[in-house]
């Protein structure tokens, strides 16, 4: 793994550009899938399910 300091000028461009390129995404992703309704039900319920204890591990699956 390279230091920053090591880095050539265009190196750290493509760097700083990359993780700005990958943010964005991740949250303009976060953004479409918080502004759906059933994507928000469907939170709810995994909580709820996991507040009640309904649900499996998959340790407790049978092996196939």
């Amino acid at each position: 793994m390279q230091r920053v300091a090591d880095l050539t000028t265009g190196e750290l461009e493509r760097l700083v550009e990359t993780t700005v390129r990958r943010t964005i995404e991740d949250y303009l992703e976060n953004l479409e899938a918080l502004s759906s309704e059933s994507y928000l039900e469907s939170i709810r319920e995994a909580r709820q399910d996991y507040q009640t204890g309904a649900l499996t591990n998959l340790a407790d699956l049978p092996d196939e």
